[in-house]
């Protein structure tokens, strides 16, 4: 099937009134200029699929509500059509080892197993490639040997090392962090207070063990090769930490003194495609667009939201020193480097057809996983109705 006349956006340049041709799943040729066969998108753009390495949609998905259960089937099937309507054609389900705020350990560590394992197996008849992201909770010390089942089944594709406990990371800055919770939860400043301090009671480890349960992780992700993200480096101290355990990615730095450090490793930087959008971290930390400012920003990730990552894309491009082309690679090829993925992330001969057609609004009009459409607004109908009227065949 020919995609005729589209701007084609390439790893380092854009390529106008071009075409591209897929077949058995891959891109097979690109050309300049249209061809008269097949879908005509007349200048729209094509992007490679984005690649979403940290989405943290499936958990809400499957409880949308405080104690109200859905099952995966239709949790998954929403948050697919969700991320193919974004333009995610990879998408990396976040789905966190952490102590859980209502049920206690058993609860977390019995429950993440069970939906990683129930994803693992839906996700055969899903229109995006979903892939677990395993966020480990470096306090929470019974879940290393359930990470290690998991990890030993193949179900694991990306393991991120998190601690969430407040003072530190994403939560360093406690007078925020209080005035957040209170709005999140509907209660006084106050009470948020205590439920921050009983929070940083119950989640307090001696180091030497926070770092055993690291050193942990970072093994098995070594024997099983996994990659291994970190999650909220604040310091430069912990950004060569994270370094000195084998970590390929920083997750969310929250200071630019950190994300230097992590580049200074060789680290890629990856931050959320909502804070690029907005200009602003909501808990007050890093802003994307600083760090993308000063060369530190190299993935943008859905975080909570991915019909941010085309916008973020957009403005970041007006400040990239290789505009769009260079702001379409963060969401692209550089984390399908991050994480291994050589079979995709660019419009190349012989690479997946993963593609994201947007239109003139900025709005992703159709996508395509492996040559399959994953997702239409009525466009790509439009124009098989069109191809049919004048040649009676739409390919």
């Amino acid at each position: 099937m020919w995609l005729s006349d589209f701007t084609l956006i390439l790893p380092d340049r854009v390529l106008p009134c071009a075409s591209l041709r897929i077949e058995d799943g891959l891109i097979a040729e690109i050309v300049e200029g249209p061809v008269k066969e097949g879908i005509q998108g007349h200048g729209m753009e094509l992007f490679p699929g984005f690649i979403d390495m940290h989405g943290d949609m499936i958990e809400i998905e499957l409880e949308p509500r405080a104690r109200v259960d859905f099952p995966m089937e239709v949790a998954l099937n929403h948050l697919d059509m969700r991320l193919a309507s974004s333009g995610v054609t990879t998408a990396y389900a976040g789905v966190s080892f952490s102590r859980g705020v209502r049920d206690g350990e058993p609860r977390s560590f019995d429950h993440t197993s069970r939906v990683i394992r129930d994803m693992h197996a839906a996700r055969e008849t899903t229109r995006v490639d979903h892939r677990i992201h395993a966020r480990f909770d470096i306090t929470f010390n019974n879940a290393v040997g359930v990470l290690a089942d998991l990890l030993t089944e193949k179900r694991v594709d990306l393991v991120s090392l998190m601690d969430h406990t407040p003072g530190q990371g994403q939560y360093r800055n406690l007078e925020i962090h209080i005035k957040n919770k209170a709005a999140h939860h509907g209660v006084s400043e106050t009470d948020a207070r205590q439920m921050i301090a009983t929070a940083i009671a119950e989640r307090s480890r001696p180091q030497d063990v926070l770092l055993s349960n690291m050193q942990a992780v970072s093994q098995m992700c070594r024997d099983h090769g996994v990659p291994l993200a970190s999650h909220d480096d604040d310091t430069r101290d912990k950004a060569n930490l994270m370094a000195d355990l084998g970590v390929v990615i920083a997750e969310f730095p929250v200071t630019l003194e950190a994300a230097a450090a992590c580049a200074e490793r060789g680290l890629m930087i990856a931050m959320g495609a909502p804070n690029a959008m907005r200009g602003q971290s909501y808990s007050g930390n890093l802003s994307a667009r600083d760090a993308h400012a000063v060369g530190l920003l190299h993935i943008l990730a859905a975080d909570y939201h991915p019909a941010t990552i085309l916008p973020a894309i957009r403005r970041l491009a007006q400040t990239d020193p290789n505009g769009l082309a260079g702001a379409a690679r963060l969401a692209t090829a550089n984390p399908a480097k991050a994480l291994g993925l050589t079979d995709r992330g660019t419009l190349e001969v012989g690479k997946r057809a993963d593609l994201a057609v947007v239109d003139t609004y900025n709005r992703v009009a159709a996508s395509f996983s492996a040559g399959q459409i994953a997702f239409s607004n009525g466009w790509l109908e439009a124009q098989r109705a069109e191809k049919s009227k004048t040649s009676g065949a739409f390919m």
